[in-house]
């Protein structure tokens, strides 16, 4: 039995659009990583790039289960002495909605060079409205 490995001509990019409102964080980026990997197609396969484009709308009504609005912490370094910073769920949603969602995602995928690939075609929006309708992407199946 052979290995069947879909070639570059082969392999068709759709788009998805899904609705992050009132659904919760994890559970949410654990679909919309699968989709961008290619995980729900027939022809997945590690090593090569078979995903779709995702576009996440209501961003910032991301849904965070428990105490987790004040306890989860994110942070960055500057590259300064003294440059750690930590900001708690609460005021990353506020000032960037959209960075809850990508650093969710961003994390469930592998690190490797693919990954940095597949991520580009990831695109969250705060809002309900979006700039990629002419593309015609059809709803996101996050069963």
């Amino acid at each position: 039995m052979k290995t069947f490995l879909p070639k570059e001509a082969d392999i068709t990019r759709e788009w998805f659009v899904v609705d992050a409102d009132g659904k919760p964080l994890g559970r949410l980026a654990v679909k919309v990583a699968n989709l961008l990997r290619g995980k729900n197609k027939v022809t997945f396969t590690p090593a090569i790039d078979v995903g779709d484009f995702v576009v996440v709308i209501n961003a910032e009504k991301v849904k965070l289960t428990g105490r987790k609005e004040t306890q989860k912490i994110y942070q960055r370094f500057t590259g300064f002495r003294d440059g750690l910073r930590k900001f708690d769920a609460a005021t990353v949603r506020a000032r960037h909605p959209d960075r809850m969602i990508k650093l969710a995602v961003q994390r469930m995928l592998p690190k490797n060079n693919l990954s940095r690939k597949v991520f580009r075609r990831l695109k969250v929006y705060s809002g309900a409205k979006h700039p990629h309708a002419a593309q015609k992407p059809a709803a996101g199946d996050l069963r």
